[in-house]
């Protein structure tokens, strides 16, 4: 029987551009796949809890084995014995992709727009408009984040009078930064970047529709089917491709499965097969096991992979959360080239480098960028160096572009790529991969770097930061370490929900994996050798909050000093602390959104982490939904 959804109270009448019969149509014929979804969702858990209760590594499939969902074998996969997709002309040549939401917290249509505007005034090859990490989640800005996309891409006139304005300052910014204006003649300029989505991953709940049993729907399903239909018409007529990137995929199984929702989404729309394009990002461990596997299960529609920072190091660490072996340093230390981040680069170039059984390979668009040009000269000039320098590694190591996290980094860093002149590094030559046991270590390899007191308030700062942000709306903020505020000489760097998960990750393993220090740091009494204890931590968080309570409002806003920022407080506190470590950071924060009770945040957050020590049972419905929703299937 085919599951029936509902709408929160309002939300029909309020988004009836959005939530068209059509787009409601669609999503009660994908709803069958819910119970897929969560199967996918438990397995997740049951492999880790598993992976914890026996202390063993994740490894590679058997070669014999099938992969769920794909009528291939893991040997076949790994040799390219499938059909992959041809790369649309649209996707050939994407040096630079910047990344952000096209919506803002408690913000009219117009101001929406512009971050529309910013992006295709950009001059990036490509943007990907989030929806999942870079967005916020309070109200409904994910349904106006799919509005203002529809509005933007089908050239509404109010997206036009933001353009044009928008055009006027973009070019005032370049002509004093760069010496000359970036965008000549705006409206030519709406027609050069290629229009991508980033749809939330499949653990996520979405917000403002879900089962009648009371139980959450997916966020995957419905962000797909709303952008999908709501730009498919648009796109294709103007020649662009439909192409989506693909969150937090941790097996071969869940990209069939997104394969299959996204069949599913074409047929019903009368569309092309394989007609939808995807990014895969590896942010995941487990995925780095199975990068053959993914690009067969999602086949003629998979177009390259992308290798971020934040997300894949808290992949690794939550993943080897039982092993006290393994501890990271300070996150500043763990770079691209740091053992297994370098391990887990390579194997990407060489799965996407790959032939399949006709000779096509697949793009690595290369991970974020997140500075932002403003500061003192110093400042700026010696970060943008270090950001040209990021690119020219990654160009040479054979990606095809990168990510920036805000438009003014564009013109900065796509030269890196101009001057190489190739459109892409497709079908570089690599070494095929191999999949023995020092494959598999080499994924967990820890180097000698620095762990300090300094390291620990960093990752404190930026945590409190990044959940009382989110909180606000806020998903993707310009943060820095509490002690830097004022400093203009240190950038702000564009954050998203990575950097919240990254650095909870890091001082749970300091704290429960006792984490010796190796330098002294005279301020707290700490010498070289000692570890992280829990006074030291409670000690270095109090300390840490003080100096936010402290902030100005430029760096904290101050309605947040009362209402969102000690809502995160109790959320990093209880999260470190927690005896068994939960996977995801934003569970937590998205059981609070759009509370501002204290007392209600605690029972909530500890609901949560008692459910989740039990069995692993992780509450993932809005705690917000309506008590008499809109049926609508």
């Amino acid at each position: 029987m085919t599951p029936r959804l509902v709408l929160r109270d309002g939300i029909a009448r309020q988004y009836e551009d959005v939530l068209t019969p059509g787009a409601l149509k669609i999503l009660a014929a994908l709803a069958p796949l819910e119970a897929g979804r969560r199967e996918l969702m438990r397995e997740r858990i049951q492999r880790r809890i598993a992976r914890a209760r026996d202390k063993t590594a994740i490894g590679f499939l058997e070669p014999k084995s099938a992969i769920a969902g794909v009528g291939l074998t893991v040997q076949q996969a790994r040799d390219g014995a499938f059909e992959g997709s041809e790369i649309p002309k649209d996707l050939e040549r994407q040096w630079i992709q910047g990344t952000g939401p096209a919506a803002r917290p408690k913000a009219s249509i117009a101001a929406g727009l512009r971050n529309v505007a910013y992006a295709l005034l950009s001059g990036a090859d490509g943007w990907m408009f989030d929806g999942e990490d870079a967005l916020g989640q309070i109200q409904t800005m994910s349904l106006d984040n799919q509005r203002n996309l529809r509005l933007a891409f089908a050239r509404d006139p109010q997206f036009l009078t933001v353009a044009e304005e928008v055009s006027g300052e973009m070019n005032a910014w370049a002509k004093g930064f760069l010496g000359r204006e970036t965008v000549p003649d705006w409206r030519k300029q709406l027609d050069f970047t290629t229009r991508i989505y980033r749809a939330r991953g499949l653990h996520l709940d979405d917000r403002q529709v879900r089962l009648a049993d009371g139980t959450g729907f997916s966020a995957s399903i419905v962000d797909a089917a709303l952008f999908v239909c709501a730009n498919h018409e648009t796109l294709r007529r103007e020649g662009r491709s439909l192409v989506l990137y693909l969150p937090k995929i941790q097996t071969a199984a869940e990209a069939a499965f997104w394969n299959e929702l996204l069949s599913r989404l074409e047929a019903g729309l009368g569309l092309p097969g394989a007609c939808i394009k995807t990014y895969v990002l590896i942010e995941q461990l487990e995925a780095c096991f199975q990068l053959m596997e993914i690009r067969a299960a999602l086949g003629r529609r998979f177009a390259g992979f992308n290798t971020g920072r934040w997300d894949y190091i808290n992949s690794v660490s939550d993943a080897v959360a039982w092993d006290p072996s393994f501890i990271n340093p300070n996150i500043d230390a763990i770079t691209m080239t740091y053992g297994y981040m370098r391990a887990y680069e390579d194997r990407v170039r060489r799965a996407v480098n790959t032939p399949d059984e006709r000779g096509r390979c697949a793009l690595w668009q290369g991970g974020m960028e997140p500075n932002i040009p403003v500061g003192s000269p110093t400042g700026v000039t010696e970060a943008m160096k270090r950001a040209v320098a990021g690119a020219e590694r990654e160009q040479r190591e054979g990606a095809s572009g990168k990510w920036v996290a805000h438009w003014k980094m564009v013109h900065i860093v796509r030269p890196v790529w101009e001057k190489a002149g190739q459109p892409n590094q497709l079908g570089r030559s690599f070494p095929r991969l191999s999949y023995t046991e020092a494959d598999a270590k080499a994924l967990t390899q820890l180097d000698p770097a620095p762990r300090t007191v300094r390291g620990a308030r960093d990752l404190l700062s930026v945590a409190l930061q990044y959940g009382n942000a989110f909180g606000l709306g806020l998903q993707a903020a310009a943060l820095k370490p509490a002690d830097f505020f004022g400093n203009d000489d240190v950038l702000y760097l564009m954050e998203d929900m990575a950097t919240g998960e990254i650095r909870v990750s890091i001082l749970w393993e300091w704290l429960h994996k006792k984490a010796k220090f190796t330098a002294a740091d005279a301020a707290s009494g700490v010498a070289a050798g000692d570890a992280m204890t829990p006074e030291l931590f409670e000690r270095l968080l109090d300390e840490e909050y003080a100096k936010l309570l402290a902030a100005s409002s430029k760096d904290v806003y101050d309605e947040s000093k009362t209402t969102t920022l000690p809502i995160s407080r109790e959320i990093v506190r209880r999260f470190v602390t927690a005896r068994t470590k939960t996977p995801w950071f934003i569970d937590p924060l998205n059981l609070t959104l759009d509370n501002q009770d204290l007392s209600s945040a605690k029972e909530r957050i500890g609901a949560y982490l008692s459910a989740f020590e039990r069995d692993g049972t992780r509450i993932t419905a809005n705690q917000e939904f309506s008590k008499t929703p809109a049926r609508i299937s």
